[in-house]
């Protein structure tokens, strides 16, 4: 895995979990517009709506690099319209995000002749 591969797994890691708060925001002023007088829902939709279209803008390009299989990149793309989703995707993906730096630095510091393995 390259540097680029790690890099689009960390862009779409750090925009999962933004893209899930404003969700549950959303949902909770759709309510107080519906029980009060207050009304954010324009606002919070607008920026919902710019964080999803990040998020499947960084997932494509994840899915690109990565070579997920379509389950896979599925499962990240039904996490991000789940309301609590994409806390569970950006703890997965932290996962896969560290072991492809590592992958990245192993190979480096193999190819610079630092290891042997």
């Amino acid at each position: 895995m390259d540097i680029k591969t790690a890099s689009a797994l960390r862009r779409l890691r750090l925009v999962s979990a933004p893209e899930a708060v404003s969700f549950l925001l959303l949902l909770v002023c759709s309510v107080l517009k519906r029980t009060t007088e207050f009304n954010a829902v324009p606002v919070m939709g607008a920026v919902h709506g710019v964080l999803f279209v990040l998020y499947v803008v960084f997932w494509l390009d994840a899915w690109n690099r990565t070579k997920w299989s379509f389950g896979r990149a599925a499962l990240y793309f039904v996490l991000s319209v789940l309301p609590t989703g994409g806390f569970f995707a950006e703890r997965r993906l932290k996962r896969e995000a560290d072991s492809a730096v590592d992958a990245v630095i192993a190979a480096r510091a193999r190819q610079e002749g630092i290891v042997n393995a």
